[in-house]
């Protein structure tokens, strides 16, 4: 089998235009220096990338949130909480849209949780070591941090009822940071 002579070349001249474009990318360009340059034009800056989209950003590995725990019959230990399944969830659905509307969301914890008042929880991410007063995600149900870990902070959302992820209701959150 013969090989051919062009490929190793090709190869060759893809690796140079390669680092040459990137080093010309990461390279701004230079002024230009006609008569007709102003400082103004010069001094514009070079326009950036934009951020990184919130998906595309590393977990955090502290946040601290608030939440709303709507339950029903049966789910919280010691609770004598009387409502339906149904009636907990339109309850859940009904707060949650409040919430994202910017009602005072400690009142809404006040008045609403089947949890205790205020419903703070600071929460270290899994595999970093909780500080002072920290849980750690694992220990905390597992719908609770991945709703409270997917939200930027002033974000609400809900984790919904789940007999493994979410046992004992409705969790309406705000991450606080």
């Amino acid at each position: 089998m013969r090989k051919n002579p062009s490929i190793p070349a090709l190869g060759a001249a893809l690796g140079f235009l390669t680092a040459f474009a990137c080093r010309t990318a990461s390279t701004p360009p230079a002024p230009a220096t006609t008569a007709t340059t102003t400082p103004e034009a010069v001094a514009t800056p070079v326009p950036t990338a934009a951020p990184p989209a919130a998906s595309e950003v590393a977990p955090a590995a502290h946040i601290k949130l608030q939440h709303i725990l709507i339950s029903f019959a049966g789910k919280v230990p010691g609770k004598n909480v009387t409502r339906s399944q149904d009636e907990a969830r339109a309850l859940a659905g009904q707060i949650l849209e409040r919430a994202k509307k910017g009602e005072d969301f400690d009142e809404l914890v006040r008045t609403n949780t089947d949890d205790r008042a205020p419903g703070i929880y600071a929460i270290a991410n899994s595999g970093v070591t909780p500080g002072s007063g920290e849980f750690s995600r694992d220990r905390m149900v597992a719908a609770f941090g991945n709703v409270g870990f997917s939200l930027a902070p002033g974000e609400i959302g809900m984790a919904e009822y789940d007999p493994r992820t979410s046992p004992f209701g409705w969790h309406i959150i705000k991450r606080l940071e």
